[in-house]
């Protein structure tokens, strides 16, 4: 077995753990709530799919007393019992809201293959538990809700909340059956494609370089489901290829695995990945939306929810959006004080808790009176006080602040301080550069520093920075790079010839001690190594202290992806009327 294989399955195995834990039966429940099983059978997707879901009531809710409802699922490989699952039942229950918390499609006790959120499967799924909420339909042993508020005849009056996986289907249900009110998906992706397989170069046209740590962990997750599920039901078993997936998602993964990009592959691949996210369908979502994004997200960073929100607001959908802390990378377990954490049911006292009680205040309860926020809000993981730890803003800060890549190795502030100079780097067979093992962040492993193999990339690094600098959105850099033998084969007319380079951010103390910030790197398979490209870094939340350095790095690989076929030397060329330039999203005082 492959190193490679083998940490995947190790980690995947880890991984699987946390997410199947059940949460402990809150104390006094039986006196705010009921929870009662349930079982739904769903038309979706051409199949008949069971839905396991758990209904919390809460105490004098009835038909005279009706109650809007909180429709929820879970993350990828977990279930309607996994506690951070239970914990939104049980948290909105005991605010009031009829709870309905079910377990996705291939997963826990329900039934079908895993498809990714797919609008027309998983979308259409939920759509069947809204007719239950708005009476439309029984549940199988016939149990009826008829204590939801209502705005009209089978229409209830209904919210979504919840992660990753469970927030991808929000939207995907919004854009299927407009009875959805309002939403808050948090820490989900906008483009699979992006997600699955990064090139942050803006021709988005080209295929990136595959996370293989993210995906194939949670490939196994998925196509483990007989080791952690016993019994399946026999509609999650897929003859055709596949174990749990859709056949199509396995092709996806087949393809992004074997690092070879021929046309009608790639074209498939990005077709389908595509088709099943929100960037394929978001045009259809009127539902009021609360995107909550993680700074510490290498699975879906903050430019997912930064695409997700632009879209929206230009169409006019009432968007919202906050940029917390923690997300699929780190803090899940053990968020930052006054950060949200539905298990400990801080909504009243944490920020985003607040945002949301809010938002579900004036879109499910119609409280006009309910301030949902502004537009753009972010944490500062360097403000000491709790109280004090987001900023608010109109827009996201577009970069504002441009730095210029002198050829000895300086990042200056001023095209004539530019020096000539031309310097080489070149990749080897093997990963050069370590940013992250991608799923240490969630199992509580440890993770050896982020480092680059000299001569494997080249850097460009500020003076001492005189005061603080506060980087607060997406940065961008416009590069030229020389790399004849990639010029050779860059149009063989498989992607996998073009050039791959990933760009990145430090912060470098005075000490010397470097830090990527929250390990974040930026894949791109060059379009065309004979013209210049712009790229986007992933987005940041961060104060470079006075005294710091900031580092712009271009390493020739990365160990959490996939990267170049063959040895590619790349020379990158600098002259004051022609250079590389790193544009920084500043928030000045």
């Amino acid at each position: 077995m492959s190193r490679r294989r083998a940490l995947t399955l190790a980690t995947a195995a880890a991984l699987a753990a946390p997410l199947a834990l059940a949460a402990p039966a809150p104390a006094g429940a039986a006196d705010q709530y009921t929870v009662t099983a349930l079982k739904f059978t769903v038309q979706a997707g051409g199949r008949s799919c069971t839905v396991d879901a758990d209904l919390y009531r809460p105490a004098g809710v009835d038909a005279a007393h009706p109650a809007p409802a909180v429709l929820s699922t879970n993350g990828f490989g977990g279930s309607k019992s996994d506690g951070s699952t239970a914990a939104v039942g049980k948290a909105f229950a005991e605010r009031g809201y009829v709870s309905l918390v079910y377990s996705g499609l291939g997963f826990g006790k329900s039934g079908c293959l895993i498809s990714l959120d797919d609008p027309e499967i998983d979308g259409r799924a939920a759509g069947g538990l809204i007719d239950f909420l708005g009476g439309k339909r029984a549940a199988d042993d016939g149990t009826r809700a008829d204590y939801v508020t209502a705005d009209a005849e089978g229409d209830p009056r209904v919210g979504m909340i919840g992660g990753s996986y469970g927030g991808a289907v929000q939207l995907a249900t919004a854009a299927v059956d407009h009875r959805v009110d309002a939403l808050v998906p948090m820490i989900t992706w906008n483009d699979l494609a992006y997600s699955l397989d990064p090139n942050n170069a803006d021709d988005r046209a080209v295929p990136g370089a595959a996370k293989w740590q993210w995906m194939n962990g949670f490939y196994l997750i998925g196509e483990g489901q007989p080791l952690l599920v016993p019994s399946l039901d026999p509609s999650r078993i897929n003859a055709l290829g596949c174990l749990h997936f859709v056949t199509r998602a396995c092709d996806t993964i087949r393809t992004l695995n074997s690092g070879r990009y021929p046309a009608d592959r790639s074209e498939a691949l990005q077709r389908f990945a595509r088709g099943v996210s929100p960037v394929s369908y978001l045009s259809k979502v009127k539902a009021p939306t609360l995107l909550v994004q993680g700074q510490a997200d290498s699975l879906f960073n903050l430019n997912e929810a930064e695409a997700t929100y632009r879209t929206l607001t230009a169409q006019g959908t009432t968007a919202r959006m906050i940029w917390q802390s923690w997300g699929h990378s780190g803090g899940m377990d053990d968020p930052a004080s006054g950060e949200l954490n539905l298990g400990a049911g801080n909504l009243e006292t944490s920020y985003v808790g607040r945002r949301i009680l809010a938002w579900f205040d004036r879109y499910l309860h119609h409280d006009g009176s309910a301030d949902t926020g502004p537009a753009f809000a972010y944490y500062r993981d360097w403000i000491g006080d709790p109280d004090g730890t987001y900023a608010t803003a109109d827009r996201v800060p577009a970069p504002d602040h441009r730095l210029y890549l002198s050829g000895d190795g300086k990042l200056v502030d001023n095209r004539a301080k530019v020096a000539r100079g031309s310097r080489e780097y070149r990749n080897l067979l093997i990963p050069t550069s370590h940013s992250e093992s991608s799923l240490a962040g969630m199992i509580g492993l440890p993770d050896p520093a982020p480092h680059d193999t000299k001569g494997t990339y080249l850097d460009w690094t500020t003076e001492p920075l005189a005061d603080a600098l506060d980087v607060v959105g997406v940065p961008r850099a416009t590069l030229q790079v020389v790399s004849p033998r990639t010029e050779r084969v860059q149009h063989s007319g498989d992607a996998a010839d073009k050039l791959v380079l990933f760009a990145k951010l430090y912060d470098v103390a005075p000490d010397g001690k470097k830090t990527l910030v929250h390990r974040l790197v930026a894949p791109v398979r060059v379009p065309d190594v004979t013209k210049p490209f712009t790229l986007s870094l992933p987005g940041i939340v961060h104060r470079y202290e006075k005294g710091h350095r900031l580092r712009f790095v271009v390493a020739a690989s990365d160990g959490a992806y996939g990267g170049n076929r063959g040895v590619k030397p790349v020379t990158v060329t600098s002259a004051p009327e022609d250079t590389g330039v790193l544009d920084l999203p500043v928030v000045r005082p």
